[in-house]
C-alpha cells in the first residue's frame, strides 16, 4: 500500500502544479473502495472470492488504481474491529443527524488517517476528503482527531485489542502529531467551501418579484381606549399588630392556646403521675417505717455506687489509652511488613508481564497460521458454493408458484365476502325505508308489566319517595341535637382538664425549686468522689503502666519525615479520650441544664 502511493506521488511530479488531475484521480478511487465496502456481506459472501470478483469487474482501470482501491477495501477489513470502535461511538454522539450509509466513507477515511496520513500527505488528504461529502467528513475528522479523544477512550479500547507498545508508538502518537495540522486545513478548507457556495449562489439569476395593483384598503380607525379600573382602599392596618399582648404568663412567654387532643394528652400525663404518687405514699404507710431513714441509706448505697462506678471507669480510660500505645507500635511493625511484601509483589508482577508476553507472541504466531490455513480452505468451497445457488433458486420457484396459488385463493374469498355484505346492506335499506309506528299511550297508575317484585307505578313511586324524604328530615334533625349535645359534654370536660393541668404546672415548678438545691448538694459529693477515685491504687497502677507504653512508643516511633497515617478508629478514640477528659463539674453543669430547658419547654406547654 505504502509503496504504491509513493508510485503515485513520483508519477505526479510530471504533472503541473496548479492541476487537479492527480486528486480527482486519488477522489475517484476512495469513491470506488466505499462502494466495494458497501456491497460486501460477510455473512453471504466469501472475503476472499468478493476480491476476485470485484478484481475482474475492474478491467478497465489500471493497475495502480487497481491495487490502490483493493487496499484501502483489504485493510479497512483488517483492521475492522478497530476502526469499529471509533465509528461506532461517532454515530453514538452524531447519529440523530447522520445516515447509517455513510458508515463506510467514514471507515475509509478513518483507516487513511490512521495508516496512510504519513505517505499521502495534507495536500492529498484534503483533496479527498473534498471529493465526498465535505460536511459530513468535516465531523468525523474533527471527532477523531481530537486530542482527548484520542488520549483517553480511543487508546483505551484499542488496547483491549492489540498491544498497548504497539498502539501508542505506532497509531496514537503519530495521530498526535498530525492533530495542529490537520486542524489548520479542515480551517482552509471549510474557507474554501464557503467561497465556491457564494459564488455559485451570487452567479445563479433569480426571480425578481413584482408588486400586484391593488386597490389600497382604507386605513382602519382607532380603537377606543378602554377605562382604567379603579382600585378598592384597602383595610388599614390595626394597630393592635404593633402592641405587645396585656397577658403574659410568669415565664415571659405569650400565652398558647393548646388544642383538644393536647389538652387531653396533658390531662392523662397528670393523672399518671398522680396516680404513682398515690401508690408510692400507700407502700410507705403499709410499711409503717420512717422514710428519712430510708432515704439516707439509699444515698449512702448511692454514694457507695458511684465510687466504684468512678474508680472502674477510669481504669478503662487508663486501659483504653495503654491498648492504643501498643495498637501505634503494632502499626509501624505492620507497615514495615506491608513495604517488604509490596516489593516481593512488583518483582512476581514483572516476571508475570515477561511470561504473558512471551505467550501473546506465541499465540500471535498461531493465530497467522491459522488464517493461512482457513483462506486455504475458502478457495476448494467454491464448488459447494455454486450448488448451494442452484439448490437456493428451485426452492424459490416452488415457493413463488405457493404464493400465486394462495393470492388466487384470497382473492376468491374477498370476493364472496364483498358480495354478502351487498346483500346485507341491501336488506338493511329496505328495512329502514319502512317508517315506523310511533303512538304511544301512558298510564301513571299502572305499572310497566315486567313481572317484577318490586314493581310500582309511577305515582306510587312519588309517594314513597315524599314520605322517605320526610323520614330523613326527622332522622337528620334528631342527629343534629345528638352532636351539639356531645359537643357540650366535650367542652365542659376539657375546661376541667385545662383547670387541672394549671393546678399540675404550679406544683412542678416547685418540685423544680426543689430539685435544684438537692443537685447543688450533690455536686458538692461528686466532687469528694473525684478526688478518691484519683487516690484508688488501682488507677495509680495504670497509670504508671500507661508511662511505660508511652515512652516504648517513642521508642518505636519512625522518623520525622514519614508520619503514619491516623485510621478512621483511632481518631474516634481519641474522641472517646477527649470527652472522657472533661471535668465531671462540666458534664453535671451540663445535665442540669439540659434539665431545666425540658422543664420549662414543659411548663409553656
Amino acid at each position: 500500500m505504502i509503496l504504491l502511493i509513493r508510485e503515485c506521488s513520483v508519477c505526479s511530479h510530471d504533472i503541473d502544479a496548479g492541476s487537479n488531475t492527480m486528486a480527482s484521480n486519488c477522489g475517484l478511487l476512495v469513491k470506488q473502495a466505499i462502494m466495494l465496502l458497501d456491497n460486501f456481506d460477510p455473512r453471504k459472501q466469501c472475503l476472499d472470492y468478493f476480491i476476485e470478483d470485484a478484481t475482474n469487474a475492474m478491467e478497465n482501470i489500471n493497475d495502480l488504481d487497481k491495487t490502490f482501491i483493493l487496499d484501502i477495501f483489504s485493510g479497512c477489513m483488517e483492521f475492522k474491529k478497530l476502526l469499529d470502535v471509533v465509528v461506532k461511538r461517532f454515530y453514538d454522539q452524531h447519529g440523530h443527524c447522520l445516515r447509517r450509509g455513510d458508515r463506510s466513507q467514514f471507515v475509509v477515511i478513518c483507516y487513511l488517517a490512521t495508516f496512510c496520513l504519513d505517505d499521502l500527505g495534507l495536500k492529498r488528504f484534503g483533496n479527498i476528503v473534498k471529493s465526498l461529502d465535505f460536511k459530513k467528513i468535516q465531523k468525523i475528522v474533527s471527532f477523531f482527531f481530537n486530542v482527548t479523544n484520542l488520549t483517553t477512550w480511543i487508546q483505551g479500547e484499542w488496547i483491549q485489542i492489540y498491544d498497548a507498545s504497539h498502539v501508542e508508538t505506532n497509531w496514537i502518537t503519530p495521530l498526535l502529531r498530525w492533530c495542529p495540522e490537520i486542524d489548520v486545513l479542515m480551517e482552509k478548507l471549510s474557507v474554501e467551501m464557503s467561497c465556491k457556495g457564494q459564488a455559485k449562489s451570487a452567479a445563479a439569476r433569480t426571480t425578481v418579484p413584482q408588486e400586484f395593483c391593488l386597490t389600497q384598503p382604507k386605513p382602519r380607525a382607532l380603537p377606543m381606549p378602554e377605562p382604567i379600573p379603579k382600585q378598592e382602599k384597602h383595610p388599614p392596618v390595626p394597630n393592635s399588630t404593633y402592641r405587645a399582648p396585656n397577658e403574659v404568663t410568669e415565664t415571659n412567654n405569650y400565652p398558647m392556646k393548646l388544642n383538644n387532643t393536647a389538652i387531653l394528652r396533658r390531662a392523662a400525663l397528670y393523672n399518671h403521675k398522680v396516680e404513682q404518687e398515690l401508690k408510692r405514699l400507700e407502700r410507705l404507710v403499709e410499711g409503717q417505717h420512717e422514710p428519712s431513714s430510708f432515704l439516707r441509706w439509699q444515698k449512702e448505697m448511692q454514694d457507695r455506687d458511684l465510687q466504684g462506678q468512678q474508680a472502674q471507669l477510669e481504669c478503662r480510660r487508663l486501659e483504653g489509652r495503654i491498648s492504643h500505645t501498643k495498637g501505634a507500635a503494632a502499626r509501624g511493625h505492620l507497615m514495615e511488613r506491608n513495604q517488604r511484601t509490596a516489593q516481593l509483589q512488583k518483582e512476581e508482577s514483572t516476571q508475570l508481564l515477561q511470561k504473558q508476553a512471551e505467550k501473546r507472541l506465541r499465540e500471535e504466531t498461531e493465530t497467522r497460521e491459522l488464517r493461512q490455513a482457513v483462506s486455504d480452505g475458502h478457495k476448494n468451497s467454491k464448488a459447494a458454493m455454486a450448488r448451494l445457488q442452484e439448490k437456493k433458486q428451485d426452492i424459490v420457484k416452488e415457493v413463488s408458484q405457493q404464493k400465486q396459488e394462495l393470492l388466487r385463493q384470497a382473492m376468491e374469498q374477498e370476493q364472496e365476502e364483498l358480495f354478502r355484505q351487498f346483500n346485507l346492506i341491501q336488506e338493511t335499506r329496505a328495512i329502514e325505508s319502512v317508517r315506523p309506528i310511533r303512538h304511544k299511550f301512558v298510564d301513571e297508575t299502572e305499572t310497566a308489566g315486567h313481572g317484577l317484585l318490586g314493581e310500582m307505578s309511577p305515582a306510587e313511586l312519588r309517594a314513597r319517595l315524599s314520605l322517605q324524604r320526610e323520614a330523613e328530615g326527622r332522622e337528620r334533625g334528631q342527629r343534629r341535637e345528638r352532636i351539639l349535645g356531645e359537643k357540650r359534654d366535650k367542652e365542659q370536660l376539657l375546661q376541667e382538664h385545662l383547670e387541672a393541668i394549671d393546678l399540675h404546672s404550679k406544683a412542678l415548678a416547685q418540685a423544680t425549686a426543689l430539685r435544684k438545691e438537692e443537685k447543688k448538694e450533690k455536686m458538692s459529693r461528686q466532687s469528694a468522689l473525684q478526688q478518691t477515685v484519683l487516690e484508688d491504687e488501682r488507677v495509680r497502677a495504670l497509670q504508671k503502666v500507661l508511662q511505660e507504653k508511652q515512652k516504648e512508643r517513642q521508642r518505636l516511633r519512625p522518623s520525622a519525615g514519614v508520619r503514619p497515617k491516623v485510621t478512621e478508629g483511632a481518631s474516634n478514640v481519641k474522641n472517646s479520650q477527649h470527652q472522657q477528659e472533661k471535668p465531671e463539674e462540666e458534664r453535671w453543669a451540663e445535665l442540669e441544664r439540659s434539665l431545666e430547658r425540658q422543664l420549662q419547654k414543659m411548663h409553656i406547654k
